[in-house]
């Protein structure tokens, strides 16, 4: 920065314009930085290699060459072309046969997987990928018949060699000038792996890394450096390998620390997409703002496995700059092309009730079906239960006002620590005076303290769990109020407190609450089968149905019940039970108009009638889509009671409907391979008392049903990946409020979805060894070090 003077500052604000200064600094060039995002997997997207920055370009070529060749699964359809008289398409025995070839679904060409890592622009060659992608449909076969006739063309294998050469870092110049004693190799194998060990722990456990102040002198250094430290104290081996071993070689920064965390996170990710194989999936996607008010959306996919097992899979985060449909829409197929899946695959999506996620014209679920017209969409069984929930709980003037009142109960109670403390000291006090008087029993799991919860639109079970709360805490929530009405020095207080313990020892307060927990408890039944990971949509539509018959039965036969323990609550804590044949003014009227009904009508018809017709009748709107043709369909395939529901016709509609996974000859098929497997399925002993579709698949799979009934097994398996609840992303995002907290905030959205995938699949995460993602780590990026070969020993996944 130049010096001013007296006689520059003066002359600035003349007209005589200031020379400018010649010895400022030139602004800093922005260091590039590799993002996993930069990485494509369709080749016909791709920008050439040259055009990434040469500060990230080997770590380009490198994610490339980890990820490979880009080759459409089995089972995938090539558009066919009418070329020389006849149809032609795309081969799938042809990866089998050259495995550098790709082929880019929105291009519809094939591509050489070396040549574009490393084709010499100077030396053209009609195999390079900038001809070779350009090859139409026509000319595919006769140009890959060609190539192996005279053999591999010298710039392709030159390409070959390269790939191989680079990513083989133990053959480099720079290790046969840097070779290191075997002591100082076992030292930073050690190393790396005690830092392995730490950040895996921090994974599994949803911990912070990094410290405010990782110097030397600090005292707190972040739980990474502290636990290294621990771990130096405790094993000689460890220590001696870092004091010992070269400063400059520690494996304790924070980029080591990312790396470590990317490459366990792509070790899992290669189990889950082994797991897929290539299989058929839905998606189950929804969009939450984290801590730092980003939107970010999360996407799961259901499958069948090899077992019959349905599966989901927690494929990763994606940061959205605006929520609209079009930008998820892109992030999802962005999320579904990076890990080499097909678009085409899908069979079934699942969202929440969100207009730019289910809308009907501009929706996530229109834009996807448009690209593929078998992608059916399911609206979340969950939302809709709770939807149901919330209308349920304003469907009646008394019932709404019921539930005004239940908040102010608990905020009141609850205002203070205080009050929280002397409510649990009393709710205390009541249940040993219980106990005493053997009115409850003794238990492992019984009686724990507890508090009260305010009931939320957006939480599953909540105003069940309010109004049971209520109930077992009933006399020591008066005993509060009354306190709090004693205490209190302002009369606003104490007035508040006055009318709600008149509320709460009235009639209409105790009725409404024990009518609307005997109807919860049997909406909670539905929502917590609904929240499973294996749940089927035939099981599902099921218990939807029980669920209505209990209601209907309810409304039947449910008053005499209900009055009674009614009654029974109101003697035992003296409250006044009106009298049901008095006739009174119709509530909520004016005195004047002189409606008279009697009491008996108002609770019996006005509250408990009309409360179970309105749940009935918002269930049938929420759950329409239960009598759709696809729905009836799979509800053939019901097992109960000896597959009694199996009609043929309906599942040879179903594989109709399905015309992208049944041709002609199978739909001929098809008939009577169902009525050969109804037959066996009756006798063989394994399917008796089998109640969910998930059981049949996984006995087809240990019978080996499914090889002798393949069609059948298709139709189990595509009705069984069909979502029914976006439960599993709820869990995701209920992760992702561990791991981005306030004191983490500023944390980068890579390495945030990597910490993510690793720590929601835990169970693949712990299987994996440590030397797999040790070798995953020296391939990333080029290492200053290597493992000794001898001592990385690969094992598969689930061994270590």
């Amino acid at each position: 920065m130049s010096k001013r003077t007296l006689f520059t500052y003066y002359s600035s604000s003349s007209s005589t314009p200031t020379p400018p200064e010649t010895n400022a600094r030139p602004p800093k060039n922005r260091r590039v930085e590799f993002c996993a995002s930069d990485i494509i997997s369709d080749p016909g997207l791709r920008k050439p290699i040259d055009e990434y920055s040469f500060e990230i370009r080997d770590q380009d070529k490198r994610a490339y060459a980890l990820r490979g060749p880009t080759q459409q699964p089995v089972g995938f359809t090539f558009p066919r072309s009418w070329k020389s008289g006849e149809w032609r398409s795309f081969q799938q025995h042809w990866f089998g046969t050259y495995d550098w070839l790709e082929y880019s679904e929105s291009k519809d060409a094939a591509f050489c997987f070396y040549c574009y890592l490393f084709f010499e622009p100077g030396k053209p060659d009609k195999w390079g990928s900038s001809v070779f992608a350009k090859v139409g449909i026509d000319k595919w076969k006769k140009a890959l018949e060609k190539f192996d006739k005279h053999g591999a063309s010298h710039s392709h294998c030159n390409a070959r060699l390269k790939c191989d050469d680079f990513m083989n870092q133990r053959t480099s110049v720079t290790r046969k000038f840097e070779k290191q004693s075997k002591e100082e190799d076992n030292r930073y194998k050690t190393r790396l792996s005690s830092s392995l060990d730490v950040a895996r722990f921090l994974i599994q456990q949803g911990d912070a890394f990094r410290g405010h102040d990782e110097s030397s002198t600090s005292l707190n250094k972040g739980t990474f450096r502290e636990m290294i430290d621990w771990y130096k104290d405790k094993v000689e081996v460890v220590k001696d390998a870092y004091y010992k071993g070269s400063k400059n070689c520690q494996m304790l920064s924070p980029f080591i620390q990312k790396d470590l965390t990317k490459a366990c996170a792509e070790e899992v990710t290669s189990v889950i997409m082994d797991e897929i194989h290539g299989r058929r999936f839905s998606v189950l996607i929804d969009e939450s703002r984290d801590v730092s008010i980003k939107e970010q959306m999360a996407m799961v996919l259901r499958f069948v496995n090899d077992e019959g097992k349905v599966l989901e899979r927690f494929l990763g985060l994606k940061h959205i700059d605006k929520c609209t449909s079009i930008a998820l829409k892109e992030a999802l197929v962005g999320m579904i092309s990076s890990h080499k899946l097909s678009m085409n695959m899908i069979r079934g999506q699942g969202y929440d009730g969100a207009s730019n996620m289910r809308g009907e014209f501009n929706g996530v679920q229109k834009l996807v079906r448009d690209q593929n017209p078998y992608a059916f969409y399911v609206h979340c069984f969950a939302h809709q239960l709770q939807l149901v929930v919330v209308a349920v709980s304003t469907s009646t003037p008394a019932i709404a006002d019921f539930f005004n009142y239940v908040p102010l109960i608990i905020n009141t109670v609850g205002a203070s620590c205080m009050r929280k403390d002397i409510l649990l000291a009393k709710h205390h006090d009541s249940l040993l005076e219980k106990l005493e008087n053997c009115e409850i029993a003794t238990g492992r799991g019984l009686n724990q303290e507890s508090s009260l919860a305010r009931p939320g639109d957006t939480r599953w079970g909540s105003h069940l769990k309010t109004l049971l709360r209520i109930l077992v805490m009933w006399e020591a929530i008066l005993e509060v109020l009354e306190i709090v009405k004693k205490d209190s020095i302002k009369p606003t207080c104490t007035g508040g407190a006055f009318g709600l313990i008149s509320k709460m020892e009235s009639f209409d307060f105790v009725f409404i609450m024990h009518l609307m927990i005997e109807i919860l408890s049997t909406t909670d039944t539905l929502s917590r089968a609904l929240q499973r990971k294996d749940q089927d949509i035939v099981e599902a539509m099921h218990s939807i149905m029980s669920v209505k018959e209990t209601l209907q039965d309810m409304r039947d036969n449910g008053w005499e019940p209900l009055f009674r323990r009614v009654k029974s609550f109101c003697d035992k804590n003296e409250i006044e039970v009106p009298d049901m044949d008095k006739e009174v003014n119709a509530r909520g009227t004016s005195v004047r108009r002189r409606q008279k009904v009697t009491n008996m009508h108002f609770y019996h018809v006005e509250i408990f009638l009309a409360a179970i017709d309105a749940i009935l009748t918002e269930m049938n709107h929420r759950f329409s889509e239960a009598s759709s043709e696809l729905l009836v369909c799979m509800a053939s395939l019901n097992p109960r009671n000896s597959f009694s529901n199996f009609d043929v016709d309906k599942l040879v509609k179903l594989a109709e409907i399905y015309a992208e996974d049944f041709d002609v000859g199978h739909l001929a098929v098809l008939p009577s391979q169902l009525k050969a497997f109804h037959q066996r399925a009756k006798r063989n002993r394994e399917f008796l008392g089998c109640t969910e579709l998930s059981k049949v698949a996984e006995i087809m799979v240990k019978t080996t049903m499914n090889t002798s009934y393949p069609l059948v097994y298709r139709l189990v398996e595509l009705t069984l990946i069909l979502p029914v609840a976006t439960a599993s992303v709820e869990r995701v995002f209920s992760a992702m409020s561990l791991l981005k907290t306030d004191l983490r905030r500023k944390i980068g959205d890579e390495w945030l979805n990597d910490l993510m995938i690793c720590y929601v699949e835990k169970e693949i995460f712990r299987s994996i060894s440590s030397d797999k993602i040790i070798h995953r780590f020296e391939d990333m990026k080029k290492r200053r070090r290597l493992v000794p070969k001898d001592n990385l020993v690969i094992a598969p996944h689930g061994e270590d």
